[in-house]
C-alpha cells in the first residue's frame, strides 16, 4: 500500500509511505527489511494505524522499539535477517 524506499531515516520513510498509503495503511502490517533503531519509526507507523510490524531486529534498542509496539498493543516479529546488502 506504502513504500518510502532509499531514505537514511527509518522514520521518514515510514512517513513517506503513510502519506503514499493513506487511510489504507489502517490496519496494515508494516515490513522492513533493516531494523528500527529507535522506537521513533514503529511510533510513526502505529499512529498510522499499523497494526503489525515484521522487521530483522538486532538494534541495541530493540527493548525501546518492543516497549513501544506493546503500549500501542500491537504485534511485532523479528525475522531474524536483514533483506538487503551495503
Amino acid at each position: 500500500v506504502g513504500v518510502g524506499a532509499g531514505q537514511m531515516s527509518r522514520v521518514v520513510s515510514v512517513q513517506i509511505a503513510g502519506e503514499k498509503a493513506g487511510d489504507r495503511a489502517r490496519g496494515s502490517v508494516l515490513a522492513s527489511d533493516a531494523f528500527f533503531p529507535f522506537a521513533d519509526g514503529v511510533e510513526a507507523a502505529l499512529a498510522r494505524g499499523v497494526t503489525a510490524i515484521a522487521q530483522p531486529g538486532g538494534s541495541v534498542r530493540d527493548a525501546e522499539v518492543i516497549a513501544a509496539v506493546d503500549r500501542a498493543g500491537a504485534a511485532m516479529i523479528f525475522t531474524g535477517a536483514r533483506h538487503f546488502r551495503h
